[in-house]
């Protein structure tokens, strides 16, 4: 074969291309393996004198990279084009703004539960959990609530049927959803000697009709300070502390007697209205509806804790007292934020949560 009238065809042919499967079938028609004009021609060199063979075959290499170049700038150019070309369809307008991308942020009530937490670890606290399912024992009887109390029917507490081998759990002392974060502290006080201060957020479960200001499925965060010669007042100056902290104000704080079986004595903190301060009446005259004209916002209970609930963990009150308190997470975001319905906490509903970002 004349390879000089193989590159003048080739050289003609490449120039004609105008897509790419045209250049698919150029480099097939000559530099294909099994029909290429120019590889025919490389198979018949073993016909021919060494001379001749080294002369052809040197014409042959110099053509075959001829094409080659020539393919691969046509592909270069043809692959530019189809570009520019989808690009002008597109009408892709560079000049607008680009999508912004929404961030994340924590829901509401993880976000209390870390500035809560954070709070009492700046006066000495540490913040420590425990598991959700727990034990009649540690839930009610080590806290000094006696078997006939109505915190433990079933219409308030939901039991577990789990099998005793899981530790702990027998018919006398079944399992349960715990119904506040105070087990925590009764497992830590088992685990180790005083001093200790300690705060337990968590989750609790308590089986209530779901409405604007109940739920089966809540947040509690309890704390406890276990040491020689704590008092009262202790636990007054802490909770203070707290109070002015979160709500960022001096708002005043008082305490009425409460009863809870764990602590005596007990009482019930509760912060002065940060809505009408106290006036019980807003600037217009109208009753205040947020502390319902009282002039004061129920916070949290919290007391002494009692001898019985020390002597149940090992501890001697002899030597050593405490106090404790206990708080609804819901109940502080909503007091905060002047929030109506705890359940818009559990319906993840976009429009209400992106208001906490």
């Amino acid at each position: 074969m004349d390879l000089t009238s193989i590159e003048r065809d080739a050289l003609a042919d490449v120039e004609r291309i105008g897509t790419l499967s045209d250049l698919e079938a150029f480099q097939t028609t000559y530099l294909g393996r099994k029909e290429g004009r120019l590889t025919q021609v490389l198979r018949t060199l073993g016909n021919l004198s060494p001379e001749e063979k080294k002369q052809i075959g040197q014409a042959a290499n110099q053509l075959r990279a001829l094409l080659e170049e020539k393919i691969a700038r046509k592909k270069q150019s043809l692959e530019q084009s189809s570009l520019l070309s989808a690009l002008e369809s597109s009408k892709l307008d560079t000049s607008l703004p680009g999508t912004s991308l929404t961030r994340g942020h924590s829901h509401p009530i993880a976000g209390a539960i870390r500035e809560i937490s954070h709070i009492f670890r700046s006066i000495g606290f540490e913040a420590v959990e425990g598991p959700e399912i727990e034990t009649d024992f540690n839930n009610f009887t080590a806290l000094n609530i006696p078997q006939h109390h109505p915190a433990r029917d079933l219409h308030d507490t939901f039991y577990l049927n789990l099998a005793s081998e899981k530790g702990g759990g027998s018919q006398e002392n079944p399992w349960l959803l715990r119904t506040h974060t105070s087990p925590v502290q009764i497992r830590l006080m088992q685990a180790v000697k005083p001093p200790v201060r300690i705060v337990a957020p968590g989750r609790v479960y308590r089986h209530e009709a779901v409405d604007a200001t109940h739920a089966a499925v809540f947040h509690q965060i309890e704390g406890l300070a276990i040491d020689t010669d704590i008092t009262f007042a202790d636990l007054k100056g802490s909770l203070k502390y707290f109070a002015q902290t979160f709500f960022q104000s001096d708002l005043q704080v008082r305490f009425r007697p409460g009863y809870f079986p764990f602590v005596e004595p007990g009482a019930e903190m509760d912060v002065q209205c940060f809505l009408c301060h106290g006036a019980k009446h807003l600037k217009d005259g109208t009753p205040c509806r947020l502390c319902k004209a009282t002039g004061w916002i129920e916070l949290l209970g919290a007391g002494m804790v009692h001898p019985n609930v020390l002597r149940n963990v090992g501890y001697d009150p002899a030597q050593v007292t405490g106090f404790a308190f206990g708080m609804g997470i819901e109940r502080m975001v909503m007091t905060r934020m002047g929030i109506r319905d705890i359940r818009l906490f559990l319906e993840s509903d976009l429009r209400f949560l992106e208001q906490f970002a």
